[in-house]
Parts: C-alpha cells; structure tokens; sequence
C-alpha cells in the first residue's frame, strides 16, 4: 500500500521508508487485532502435488502457505534445543510455529513496532519457549553471540539499511550459526545480497528465487485473503489491503507473477573462527 502510494519518495529515503512502514504496522497491529490473522508474509507452495510440504495440526491448518514459508526458510536446520531469535516477528505466528514444531530451547521474536510485540504476547502466552520484544533491527538489543540461529521472514526491504541489519545479525550469531532469510528484491539484486552477506561475514550457504513457489501459494489463499479483508478491514481501505496481501490481480501479485520483482531465500553461516 504504501509503496504503490508514494513508492518513489521511500525509494530515496530509508529513513522515511522505515518510519513508515513502522506507522503502517503499528495501524495494523492496533486497529486489526483478531486471532485468527496471525502471519502477513506471502507463502509458499510446492509447484508439484497439492502445494503441500509440511504436516500440520488441523489448528494450523488454516495458515498453511505462511507455515510453510516458514518451514522453507529453516530449511534443513535442526532447532531442537537451540536459542533462535526472528526478527520482524509481527504478529508473531511464524515465531509461534518454529517454537512449537522444531523445539528449540528459546524463540525470541523482535519487532519494530510495539503495538505488534504487545498484540503478539496477546496471541501466543500459550507457549512456554516463545517471548516477544519491541527492537531495532539494526540496532538488535541482544549481546554478542546470542543465538544459533536468526530468521527474517519478508521484512528486510522495509529497513534503512540492509548493510547495518546484516552487521548486526553478525554480531548476535554464535560461531557456526546460521541466519536464514527471505524477501522480495529487484531481479537484478540478487548477487548483490549475495555481496552484502559476504560484507557483513556471512558464507552464503544457500540461495534460491522462489518466486513461483510464493506466486502459487497466493493462488492457494487468495479467497481467505479477501474474505479476511472483507470481514476486517473498512471498504475504502480494502483495495490497499489487497495490494499490501498480494491478492491475484493488485501490482504486487502482478509484479511477481510477470518476474518484475524476485523472492528469494538465502542462508548465510557465521565462521566458526
């Protein structure tokens, strides 16, 4: 929504990019505070079969495509027994279902905006290794060497500076951790994430464009969307809410489909030395 709306003055200032975007999460966090919306990103599908990649709890069910972007990013990571930190947690679902299904010691979710740490601790006090805390992405509140691993789920793009997020993701990593990410970037950026993690000390371990995965899933929650959009949110904000959901047929969906814009995942390795 913002960025079809006054998309080429963010371009040219991080800072109002972040403080934006910062705005429009803590709008939704406030003004949209239902149980049952959980995750924002977009999702991901098998492109063969039913889509489906991961076994789930009929209560999960409900949130398939954005498990199993989840699922995907972890790759074939072990968790259990691991301190794991994600930052950009949101509405906190994707913190929720790592801590629940691969067990690891602690989850901690970071988010930027307090409005979306508070609705989060409301959602999931259920689970026993999950807390939430307001942070700074690239100004983690976390010591040195905290964590095996770190996720970040299509929240990147929204931050002044990748460069100084990769530091800082760095900095909290424990020698041999891994950091594992996804968001959409410009085609051509690809090698240029590539040199950014390398920047911040990060051996690229892996990296896909899974674009037609995360299109496919769009396809599989496009009514859910809608009807969550039509049930939630006021008529004269829904066309925003569609193009911010990337429902078939808005400029984001479009843009992805038509490979003008990329989604890719990477996993990067601190040294052990």
């Amino acid at each position: 929504m913002l960025t079809r709306v006054i998309g080429p003055v963010i371009s040219n200032s991080p800072r109002l990019r972040r403080a934006l975007w910062k705005g429009w999460y803590q709008f939704i966090a406030r003004r949209l505070q239902q149980d049952d919306w959980t995750f924002m990103n977009y999702g991901y599908a098998d492109t063969s079969g039913n889509g489906q990649t991961v076994r789930l709890e009929d209560a999960d069910e409900g949130n398939r495509w954005s498990i199993q972007l989840y699922h995907k990013v972890v790759g074939g990571n072990d968790l259990t027994g691991k301190d794991v930190l994600e930052v950009g947690s949101g509405r906190g679902g994707g913190s929720s279902y790592v801590a629940r299904y691969l067990k690891p010691k602690s989850m901690l979710g970071i988010d930027y905006s307090d409005n979306a740490v508070t609705l989060s601790r409301n959602l999931h006090k259920s689970v026993g290794n999950l807390a939430f805390q307001q942070g700074d992405a690239e100004a983690l509140p976390c010591t040195e060497g905290s964590f095996d691993a770190v996720i970040n789920v299509e929240s990147s793009h929204c931050y002044s500076s990748m460069e100084q997020f990769l530091r800082e993701v760095a900095r909290v990593l424990r020698p041999g951790g891994h950091f594992l990410w996804v968001d959409m970037r410009a085609p051509s950026d690809r090698e240029t994430v590539r040199a950014q993690f390398q920047a911040a000390g990060l051996e690229v371990v892996q990296d896909e464009d899974i674009t037609q995965n995360v299109v496919r899933a769009l396809d599989h929650v496009s009514d859910q969307k809608r009807a969550m959009i039509g049930k939630h949110v006021p008529k004269v904000l829904a066309s925003y809410f569609e193009d911010f959901a990337g429902v078939p047929g808005t400029r984001v969906y479009e843009s992805l489909r038509a490979g003008q814009v990329s989604y890719l995942r990477f996993e990067g390795r601190k040294p052990l030395s």
